[in-house]
């Protein structure tokens, strides 16, 4: 700013204002904002997934709307330093932050549907949607700090001190937003009445610049938390829905009478259930190949990602003398999946409500098998890929044991599979690859050496049930070399690695539909 500028704004007359009303619509302010970012992620993760892409696309607008809004407020506030007219800023922030819960919807399905017909996935279409989502409310609230701040100044020699209070203030009240909102919020009340509560708390903070009869207001906003909500993600075929702490979950019953689980964006089914089979011609079916593999029959299996309970129930007819300790981040998932997947079919299965690899590093039990089926689609946690984690999992498992890791690939991508294979080679001495399905594919890992024909007599030994699967094995069997460097928790770009299949896959015209494993009518 010029000298002249400077002149000019302090000739600008200031109306007087409690500093105390302020430092309430700066706290309101930065728990407006960050309520409405983790909201943001909650809206978006049924239609794009909750992966580091799309928060970073999320952060990173969140972060240019409020450099905008800080911009703005400040040119503003300079040129009318008026309380009304911040209190119009927030009150019409407040607004369209309690209109977005019910045009998300119709927005999103836009956004989705049109990026579909361009082959362009989460990454864009997660940038998009926030740019058409939250681009107002939150340049607005962006510019309550430095409005403040120029209302709040008396006295420029203690321009430091006011300006840091509020700033603070701000700070604080970011946090109160982000812990109330993501712990206590969304799960008792869901994501439409969380941003309706933080827009009702807004309007009230607008009152203070406006007048009190502004407060009628907020009982109006308040009273739409009475509202039914919507559903969330219309589906055909919808049986259930909700939102858990961790994501977004559906239970979809499609016209054979089966019933899938999908999580989040609901590209992938993550559990299946069928009334007359315990077979599903997915990659839940490629485990069952692993019991025959080993030198001995196995008394205990841990599952990583255990979701609706799919593979444990297949193993309850198959192998039914297998102890499983299934291992689930998600207790809504394992309640979703008791209620509607059969979950609770096998009497040996123990649910673990953990994170795979914290439970690994804090129990002494060592397992036959070790089943990692752990996607947060379409991507496995980059902290259950890596060398560290695969020596946690060798220190884990009985002798003669085996380790089986479900991969996603593409047809003549194998990059990701490739990455993984090398990283198990530095622990296991043996590493093989099953290109089970178009898109997922099965490595196996063993302690000891063993060769391919051992693997292909082996398998001759699986249940009775499941011998479909046996010419498919070992048609598709081969052994794993070291590609490039294994991956490690210091650098392990799973993601990258996954998005370029994917990208790549597109852009050749690619369609993700799976060609199914072969299914045989259950015992």
């Amino acid at each position: 700013m010029s000298q002249a500028e400077s002149l000019t704004a302090a000739a600008v007359p200031v109306a007087s204002v409690s500093r105390r009303r302020l430092g309430v619509v700066v706290f309101t302010a930065g728990a407006g904002t960050l309520a409405t970012e983790i909201a943001a992620s909650r809206l978006l993760a049924p239609y794009f997934g909750s992966s580091t892409v799309v928060w970073a696309n999320i952060i990173g607008l969140i972060l240019v709307y409020l450099s905008v809004g800080y911009w703005i407020g400040g040119k503003v506030a300079d040129r009318r330093p008026e309380p009304r007219l911040l209190g119009w800023i927030v009150l019409v922030a407040a607004l369209v932050i309690a209109v977005l819960p019910f045009v998300a919807r119709p927005v999103l399905d836009f956004t989705v549907q049109g990026l579909d017909t361009i082959s362009v996935g989460a990454v864009v279409g997660s940038f998009f949607a926030a740019l058409l989502l939250f681009a107002v409310p939150v340049t607005l609230l962006g510019a309550v700090s430095p409005f403040a701040v120029r209302l709040a100044l008396d006295d420029v020699s203690q321009a430091g001190a006011v300006a840091g209070r509020l700033y603070a203030l701000s700070t604080l009240g970011s946090i109160v937003g982000t812990f109330v909102s993501a712990l206590v919020a969304i799960p008792l009340i869901g994501t439409q009445r969380t941003m309706l509560g933080a827009a009702a708390l807004l309007v009230l903070a607008a009152a203070l610049m406006l007048g009190s009869r502004w407060q009628i207001l907020t009982v109006g906003m308040a009273a739409l938390l009475f509202v039914p909500a919507e559903t969330v993600k219309a589906t055909s075929g919808l049986v259930y829905e909700t939102e858990s702490a961790y994501q977004y979950i559906q239970v979809l019953q499609r016209s054979d009478g089966s019933r899938v689980l999908r999580l989040n964006e609901g590209i992938v089914n993550h559990s299946v259930w069928r009334q007359d089979t315990v077979l599903t011609g997915g990659e839940w079916d490629m485990f069952l190949v692993v019991p025959p593999l080993l030198d001995h029959p196995p008394e205990r299996m841990l599952v990583i990602g255990n979701a609706g309970g799919t593979t444990a129930r297949a193993f309850g007819e198959l192998y039914p003398d297998v102890e499983i300790d299934g291992v689930e981040i998600d207790p809504k998932v394992t309640e979703v999946g008791r209620r509607y997947l059969g979950l609770g079919d096998n009497p040996r299965l123990h649910v673990v409500t953990a994170d795979g690899r914290p439970y690994l590093a804090g129990t002494d039990e060592r397992y036959d098998i070790i089943a990692v089926d752990a996607y947060h689609q379409p991507y496995i946690p980059f902290y259950l890929a890596t060398e560290e984690f695969f020596r946690l999992v060798r220190d884990h498992l009985a002798p003669g044991g085996a380790v089986a890791l479900n991969v996603a690939a593409v047809p003549r991508d194998e990059r990701l599979s490739d990455a993984l294979g090398t990283t198990m080679l530095t622990q296991f001495p043996s590493v093989w690859r099953w290109r089970a399905l178009e898109f997922n594919q099965l490595l196996l890992a063993f302690p000891e050496q063993v060769s391919q024909a051992e693997l292909e007599s082996r398998i001759a030994a699986i249940s009775p049930a499941a011998e479909s699967l046996v010419p498919e094995f070992r048609a598709r069997l081969s052994p794993m070399g070291r590609t490039g460097e294994p991956l490690t928790d210091d650098r392990a770009p799973v993601e990258w690695l996954t998005d370029r299949m994917i990208l790549g896959y597109a852009a050749h015209g690619g369609e993700l539909e799976q060609d199914l494993l072969p299914t045989a009518p259950g015992p």
